[in-house]
């Protein structure tokens, strides 16, 4: 029996984010690898959906390490029911992925970044150690692939802001800025990010490597059900 994907997220008040998980989960789905429960909304209301799966299950993040602030606190408040008929694997939200890193240096080229110009890494932030640690390796990884420095900026929680991180590189006389989006979904932050005087990249989503990259943490988490 294939394990449902159980797909987490806060969207509570947030219609930018309640529709593009919605996109996401569909998207998922339509590969034909696995059923999907979308379990978005409030602590309450993703429980709720959580509790109505039966058999084994997999709980997977539809969320980056670092990228959400709401949706990090949710998940680490739900009782994902460990003694579950057919047993519940939950796994980490996506964090340093090479195939993600690559992917967000592509989105900045797109955009119109080149070498010389500055970079900031735009994150949410977050509660853990874990988080951060894992933004930081993300940016890393990406100014590698750049060769160029990579500054870290944050929405929500941690310092400096995106908007000062901004300012800091332009002071420096780097020349144009651009930001690299470090959200899994477009959400009511967006918004935010585009008034900024910086080239600025979409959420990871839309990409098929987001789908492929959510399905290979199912297919891992299987396997580990199945010993």
């Amino acid at each position: 029996m294939v394990p449902t994907m159980v797909l987490v997220a806060d969207d509570a008040n947030d219609s930018h984010r309640a529709r593009s998980l919605h996109d996401l989960a569909d998207a998922v789905a339509g590969r034909g690898e696995a059923p999907v429960v979308p379990a978005f909304g409030s602590r309450k209301e993703v429980q709720r959906e959580l509790d109505a799966v039966t058999g084994p299950k997999v709980v997977v993040p539809a969320y980056v390490a670092g990228g959400c602030v709401d949706s990090a606190g949710l998940y680490a408040s739900l009782d994902l029911g460990a003694d579950a008929e057919g047993g519940v694997c939950a796994t980490a939200p996506l964090g340093a992925v090479p195939s993600l890193v690559a992917d967000l240096a592509g989105r900045l080229a797109r955009r119109g970044w080149e070498p010389g110009d500055g970079v900031v890494l735009a994150a949410d932030g977050g509660e853990s150690a874990e988080e951060r640690q894992a933004v930081a390796e993300v940016a890393r990884m990406l100014s590698r692939r750049l060769s160029a420095p990579v500054q870290v900026g944050y929405l929500t929680a941690w310092a400096p802001t995106v908007a000062d991180a901004v300012e800091r590189l332009r002071s420096a006389d780097t020349g144009r800025v651009a930001v690299a989006v470090w959200r899994l979904v477009a959400d009511a932050d967006s918004d935010r990010l585009r008034a900024l005087d910086a080239v600025v990249t979409p959420p990871l989503w839309p990409s098929e490597n987001v789908v492929d990259t959510l399905l290979a943490q199912h297919r891992a988490a299987t396997a580990r059900l199945a010993v």
